[in-house]
């Protein structure tokens, strides 16, 4: 790598990295975790930094990946089922906002890493159906049914009442796009 290459490539991460982290930690629920697969994701892109068109795209995908391939591995269910369960979050000022957040975040941590990472990818990210199962290495079809059923699970967890014709209740697939 040049140079050039080399100074494009740092300034990308020093711009990114906050944001890969967030998407990490949201896709597996762990701080340390996340940082892993920030950091094997950001060495893939560096071997590969020539030849990718548009890094930040590839950097969310491999990101949104490695983090649950993370969530995936055999030791980590096993030190989840032995170990304590993950502490909350500390609410400093106790906003409403902070509190609402606090609180979706630890349900959201309790989702099966699939739902979760539709979730965070069609609602955060912004993504689309095709988008999100794209990133996932999943059919379309398996995006909208985790997307239904990882909002049907919020709502029950954060005892929300479902919307008034809502397109992703429980039990329905995801209609729209």
């Amino acid at each position: 790598m040049n140079r050039d290459d080399e100074a494009a490539y740092r300034e990308f991460v020093s711009v990114q990295m906050d944001q890969l982290r967030g998407l990490a930690y949201l896709t597996c629920g762990d701080w340390q975790l996340a940082e892993d697969a920030v950091c094997t994701s950001l060495a893939k892109l560096y071997a590969r930094w020539r030849k990718v068109e548009r890094p930040e795209s590839y950097a969310r995908t491999m990101v949104v990946r490695a983090a649950v391939d993370e969530v995936r591995r055999p030791w980590w269910r096993r030190e989840q089922a032995v170990g304590d369960a993950m502490p909350e979050p500390a609410v400093r000022d106790g906003t409403p906002d902070v509190i609402d957040r606090v609180t979706v975040l630890g349900a959201l941590r309790t989702l099966p890493v699939q739902q979760r990472a539709a979730l965070v990818l069609r609602y955060l990210e912004g993504r689309t159906v095709q988008e999100t199962a794209e990133t996932l290495r999943c059919p379309e079809g398996t995006v909208k049914t985790n997307t239904a059923r990882g909002l049907a699970k919020l709502r029950e967890r954060l005892d929300v009442a479902e919307p008034q014709g809502s397109i992703a209740g429980p039990g329905q697939i995801e209609r729209a796009s």
